[in-house]
């Protein structure tokens, strides 16, 4: 499939996130407060994204790369609409499948039958779409056996299994992924990247953060390598994973 004629699904625009951080730390609220009345209490600005524009078309799997801190997972949470841009914009054309953080639009009151109903909700699926799915969400979780324990039993791994079970499984025209591939056993990772390889041969639409060279490597045909929130490289998935390598190996 030739993505440069299909449509932008991500339109990313001159984004900058600026933070306001404390130059000194307190441990309440009231002290904070005080503090601040007193003029005692200053903040350093910290751009953790600095003028990142790019687009995505459907069908892409493009991958960001960069060290810790270099603003991958910002950029996820700012195209999965969790934060808002200090400066500039980002448009999505069509529904989100987020997986960004562990636990993330999970209920850890709730069970994982109840939160799998709620998850698709929040995608905007009813509930006679998610009885149509539920079992194959429970069949790939492998959670039969703990289907209706709460969420906050669940070990770090249980939690991805069942939260990648719902994501790729509802039907949804992006899927954000960032580093969730790094946890759970090497079988279920596996089973993971086959199901997103079958995702991606189908047309789906990926924006992949990861570590992992091979997991960029196989699954994205480009990457954006971030460096303290600024686009250092945008291009074939493995000539920038190379640069940004050697780099490291200079480092």
């Amino acid at each position: 499939m030739n993505t440069n004629e299909q449509p932008i699904i991500v339109d990313v625009n001159h984004v900058s996130m600026r933070f306001n951080l404390a130059t000194e730390k307190t441990e309440t609220l009231k002290e904070t407060l005080v503090k601040r009345l007193q003029g005692k209490l200053t903040f350093n600005e910290f751009y953790a994204l600095k003028d990142v524009s790019f687009q995505v078309r459907k069908g892409e799997a493009v991958a960001l790369i960069g060290r810790n801190g270099s603003g991958k997972s910002t950029m996820l949470k700012v195209v999965a609409g969790v934060m808002y841009p200090s400066q500039g914009s980002c448009g999505v054309n069509g529904s989100i499948a987020p997986m960004i953080e562990l636990g993330a639009g999970f209920d850890m009151d709730l069970t994982a039958r109840e939160n799998i109903y709620l998850n698709g909700a929040v995608l905007g699926h009813d509930r006679e779409y998610m009885d149509a799915h539920f079992e194959n969400i429970v069949e790939f979780s492998e959670l039969r056996d703990f289907i209706d324990v709460p969420v906050k039993n669940f070990s770090s791994g249980m939690v991805t299994r069942l939260g990648f079970a719902i994501a790729t499984e509802v039907t949804a025209d992006l899927l954000v992924v960032d580093e969730v591939l790094a946890v759970g056993d090497f079988m279920f990772q596996q089973k993971c990247l086959d199901r997103l390889d079958h995702m991606l041969a189908n047309g789906t639409t990926l924006l992949f953060v990861s570590h992992s060279s091979d997991q960029v490597r196989r699954l994205c045909s480009r990457a954006i390598w971030l460096n303290h929130g600024v686009v250092m490289e945008d291009g074939p998935a493995d000539v920038v994973y190379d640069k940004y390598a050697a780099m490291m190996e200079q480092s």
